[in-house]
């Protein structure tokens, strides 16, 4: 599935789940490194607006898809993907890390959620090594202190970072990672640490069943979430448009080869 930004073209290049695995798995033997980032309707919002957070999201290795307006307008387009939230993505995500032997970091939010994190995965993944948690507070990602973030990644040999700062602060840093500390895996899920501990509250399961997360967040904090989801709604019209003259013409489909650096380097 791809979206079109102009002559430039995100693409959710891992369509499914066991796909992804596979693929996450491969680089934690290869100690290869990745960012990978989860597209939602708020992404598409902030990439249309910014040209920097497109340079920045089009540097991206593996985007799958976070939400299912995008679930279903990949349908439309006749290039269906499967729904694989970063929220959800957390858990799968430690267990392919403890089972590679790989390291893991924490990176955002606060120092209880974070802790509260770590106690709750490791209860619930065998085998998890969460050796470095840090809650830098407000973060600038051009800062020195985000270099010396990634310097203590590299240290500790971290193999899996979450980054759980927000767009577009998680996928800059996580495209400064891959530089600066390139046998990382970052994964940015924004608020996915947050729900172990009930730092913030995930829709009941029914809600999320019927596709109606988005309106019981935007009721539980509408000063915040409403006019967010209101730029989400205005777009759909477009996004719906394109991905009828992609499921026309499917030979305008290319789908972008997830980037890899020397393996085993």
């Amino acid at each position: 599935m791809q979206f079109c930004f102009g002559k430039r073209s995100v693409y959710v290049n891992f369509a499914t789940y066991d796909a992804l695995q596979q693929e996450v798995i491969d680089r934690f033997k290869a100690r290869a490194g990745f960012s990978l980032a989860t597209i939602n309707l708020d992404h598409l919002v902030k990439l249309s607006a910014s040209e920097s957070y497109l340079s920045t999201y089009l540097s991206q290795d593996l985007v799958v898809a976070d939400g299912r307006p995008i679930v279903w307008l990949s349908k439309l387009a006749g290039c269906p993907v499967e729904l694989m939230p970063g929220s959800d993505m957390v858990e799968p995500l430690c267990r392919w890390a403890a089972a590679a032997g790989v390291s893991v970091a924490f990176v955002g939010s606060t120092r209880t959620a974070l802790a509260d994190a770590e106690r709750i995965l490791a209860a619930r993944v065998p085998g998890l090594n969460v050796a470095w948690t840090h809650a830098p507070g407000r973060l600038d990602p051009e800062s020195v202190e985000v270099s010396e973030i990634l310097d203590e990644l590299a240290a500790r040999n971290i193999g899996l970072c979450f980054l759980a700062l927000g767009a577009p602060k998680q996928e800059r840093i996580a495209q400064r990672g891959r530089e600066r500390a390139p046998h990382v895996g970052f994964a940015s899920v924004g608020a996915g640490l947050d729900f172990f501990g009930g730092h913030q509250r995930r829709a009941p399961l029914w809600v999320r069943r019927l596709a109606l997360e988005w309106l019981w967040r935007a009721l539980s904090s509408p000063l915040r979430l409403g006019p967010r989801y209101l730029k989400c709604i205005a777009i759909l019209p477009r996004l719906v448009v394109d991905a009828c003259k992609l499921r026309r013409d499917p030979n305008s489909y290319t789908p972008k080869s997830p980037a890899r650096g020397p393996v085993g380097d």
